[in-house]
């Protein structure tokens, strides 16, 4: 079976069937058992990047600076 007919059979899958699918083929990648699947209806905490004082009014008078006036 070639990939193309692979993806041809995934795409008739229900979404259900695809993240299952996502699934298996990432614990085929990367077996590390700490690693889970995100769990719907879950909240996750993100790190966000945190900028220094006037990064926002630095980044917006470059942004301003570099637009076609």
């Amino acid at each position: 079976m070639t990939l193309s007919e692979i993806i041809a059979d995934v795409c008739n899958l229900t979404a259900a069937d695809k993240l299952r699918l996502i699934r298996i083929l990432a614990d085929a990648v990367d077996p590390e058992p700490d690693i889970g699947p995100l769990q719907h209806g879950r909240t996750y905490t993100l790190a966000t990047p945190t900028f220094e004082p006037g990064a926002a009014e630095a980044l917006l008078r470059e942004l301003r600076a570099g637009s076609p006036r």
